[in-house]
């Protein structure tokens, strides 16, 4: 007679919206924890009845456009019974032998928190080249010990309810698991425009942020000799202030970093991300110079007049 596994003792938290295509897939990839905690958008499609079959917790989110977002909510109110937490996106699994790793890594007392590295599928390809691989994610840690960063655009609008880009700050010593995590979402390209669309607007917050100096107390901080993230955010500090940065950010995803060792794929993602770049661009420049609209309105009077000097 053989015995179920046993679970191991994580709580997975797990942010949705609409996902009924790359749920399952997640779902069974995260069978293994002890806990599941599917945080719901009011989903209109059927997200809640396949997280319920799976047996997992679902829990309604309302975002009102202020901190915290979704993870951070979901941090300070779920009732984890577990001391770590796992945060796993919908088109993410969780392979058998990352389980095997985790199972041992919560053990070791000296660490608060794990960087899970991840995968990403793109049209078929595991894009390896242009940037993508390694890439490092604070995933797996203490929940009374760490918080995503703000930086200060929970009020930007069309972003969304959920935190994509902001990092964890933990408090404690931190160490890297060696299986990667996988990413491979099974929606279509349609949804990945939509979803770059989104996150451009907040992307043009962040760079309007940083060209501003906004202050970076209670962020993971920028810093050339810190972990790979914090070298990232001190290298898109300079970034920001780059001319030509859509056609920059395609010589360097596919030439540089040999983007074009991953075929037509890494071809067609690095045309994607020129163009999500483009599209930081202008909305930055909506920003400065008209508030983020697209016109700024003017008296009639005034707009008459304009009119009749461009005539004469």
């Amino acid at each position: 007679m053989t015995h179920p596994p046993t679970k191991i003792p994580v709580s997975v938290l797990i942010p949705a919206k609409n996902e009924e295509i790359n749920l399952p897939a997640c779902l069974s990839s995260v069978a293994r924890a002890d806990e599941v905690f599917l945080v719901d958008s009011q989903s209109t499609d059927r997200t809640c009845e396949i997280a319920e079959n799976y047996g997992a917790k679902v829990v309604q989110f309302y975002f009102n456009h202020r901190w915290p977002k979704k993870k951070n909510w979901s941090l300070e109110n779920l009732q984890f019974q577990n001391d770590w937490v796992l945060i796993v996106d919908c088109d993410e699994r969780i392979p058998e032998e990352l389980w095997d790793e985790i199972s041992q890594a919560i053990l070791n007392p000296n660490y608060n928190g794990y960087y899970l590295n991840r995968r990403v599928f793109f049209l078929g390809t595991w894009i390896r080249h242009g940037g993508k691989y390694p890439d490092w994610n604070l995933r797996l840690f203490k929940h009374g010990k760490g918080r995503y960063e703000n930086l200060g655009t929970e009020e930007v609008p069309n972003t969304g309810d959920n935190e994509v880009h902001e990092h964890v700050v933990l408090k404690g010593q931190v160490g890297y698991l060696t299986t990667d995590m996988i990413h491979e979402d099974f929606r279509d390209i349609y949804q990945w425009i939509e979803r770059h669309n989104r996150y451009s607007n907040w992307e043009a917050r962040v760079y309007y942020n940083l060209i501003a100096g906004q202050d970076d107390s209670g962020t993971i901080g920028a810093n050339f000799f810190g972990d790979a993230v914090q070298r990232k955010r001190f290298l898109k500090r300079m970034w920001v202030r780059l001319p030509f940065k859509p056609i920059l950010r395609f010589i360097v995803f596919y030439i540089i970093q040999l983007g074009f060792l991953d075929g037509r794929a890494g071809y067609i993602y690095a045309r994607l991300i020129s163009q999500y770049e483009y599209q930081i661009g202008i909305k930055l420049y909506e920003l400065r110079q008209f508030g983020g609209q697209l016109n700024v309105a003017v008296p009639s009077a005034a707009k008459q007049k304009s009119i009749h000097s461009s005539d004469s």
